[in-house]
């Protein structure tokens, strides 16, 4: 993974009138990572997302996205973003007429363009009005959407939110395809760790308005496993049985390695 810093905020706060959302926002995003974004709903996920889109100001501190830093510079760093965060379509139009219109707000040219990012999302050929979409096919078109011109960097809000099991796994495939085939860079947030844990390679978590801790995968698995002696199988209870008949004390048969675990003792509150 390269280690090129894509996207960097650094002290970044935000009010909203005397309400402190945001106060101490520093952390970095390098080419190659899904970096997922952690938090409580409410805790301020989306308007980091605002704010590195220039879709809302801050009220202190540095955003750098390329590199870029001034407001002009990162104007254009802006134009080059996808980003996926209350998709917004029109009912009576289909997936391609939906696109065609987005477009020509983007100043995208041609009908292929449109055409490859519907074969990638999985709905080349659906005819079907938005208005009769499921849900993951909105979520599909939303991510259709965000890749148009083949960013290097994109933005996805939320995207398997009440999504059901099928839902999930397929967005979380198609995140995957995007950031190993195509190589985007991706800043991902969700409320579901547990899914965050399969598809992000680096996490921020987001408390009281601060990112209180940064760490990979790999970071995750070795604070977790220091007091831990795991022992693999397929059949996990029977294994359980066998070592408590050899005097070995079984606490708890889990998943180690748990973000979901590490975020509850870092923030506090009950799984």
């Amino acid at each position: 993974m390269d280690n090129q810093t894509l996207v960097s905020l650094r002290g970044v706060q935000k009010k909203f009138g005397s309400h402190e959302v945001l106060t101490d926002i520093t952390f970095d995003v390098h080419k190659g990572d899904i970096y997922g974004l952690i938090g409580r709903n409410g805790c301020g996920k989306t308007t980091i997302f605002k704010l590195l889109l220039g879709l809302s100001p801050v009220n202190g501190g540095e955003i750098s996205i390329s590199g870029s830093t001034n407001n002009k510079e990162l104007r254009h760093a802006r134009s080059k973003v996808g980003f996926s965060i209350t998709p917004c379509f029109f009912d009576y139009m289909t997936a391609k007429q939906n696109l065609k219109y987005y477009c020509s707000i983007k100043g995208i040219k041609g009908k292929d363009e449109i055409d490859r990012v519907l074969k990638i999302v999985g709905l080349d050929g659906v005819k079907t009005k938005y208005r009769g979409f499921s849900l993951g096919m909105k979520q599909r078109l939303g991510i259709a959407n965000a890749i148009m011109g083949n960013p290097e960097l994109v933005i996805f809000d939320e995207p398997i939110n009440g999504l059901d099991p099928q839902g999930i796994a397929d967005i979380r495939n198609l995140i995957k395809t995007l950031n190993e085939q195509y190589g985007m860079t991706i800043i991902i947030s969700s409320h579901i760790l547990s899914e965050l844990e399969h598809t992000a390679t680096r996490f921020g978590i987001v408390n009281d308005g601060q990112i209180v801790a940064e760490l990979t995968t790999k970071d995750l698995i070795e604070i977790n496993d220091k007091s831990n002696i795991v022992v693999k199988s397929d059949k996990a209870f029977e294994a359980s049985d066998i070592l408590k008949a050899n005097g070995i004390d079984v606490i708890e048969v889990a998943p180690t390695g748990s973000l979901e675990e590490y975020y509850f003792k870092l923030v506090g509150g009950r799984q």
